[in-house]
């Protein structure tokens, strides 16, 4: 993407979407994807995990990922949709049907 154009989704938001799609992939191979560095994408799911978006369980030493699609988008004005509602619109929804199932 060219310097200075800007998109709908942050970089929280990309790796989000990315996730649910590939839950087992690796950091460097969701940086590739995405477009940023190892070291963003390792801050931006640690962000997602403390704030309870996404789960991290250690398999090996792989991790595989589990989105919450019940939470809440962050912003003030958007508090009123889930995460699911944009997995969902952004054809990701199969991970989060799969957390709703488990519930």
């Amino acid at each position: 993407m060219k310097k200075g154009k800007w998109t709908f989704l942050t970089n929280h938001g990309r790796v989000l979407v990315y996730i649910a799609k590939h839950p087992q992939s690796t950091t460097q191979k969701t940086a590739d994807k995405i477009g940023v560095t190892l070291r963003t994408v390792q801050k931006i799911i640690l962000d997602l995990e403390i704030d309870s978006y996404l789960a991290r369980q250690k398999n090996g030493r792989n991790n595989t990922y589990t989105i919450d699609p019940k939470m809440p988008l962050r912003h003030r004005l958007e508090r009123d949709h889930i995460v699911g509602d944009i997995l969902d619109a952004l054809g990701a929804d199969n991970q989060s049907k799969r957390v709703r199932q488990r519930e």
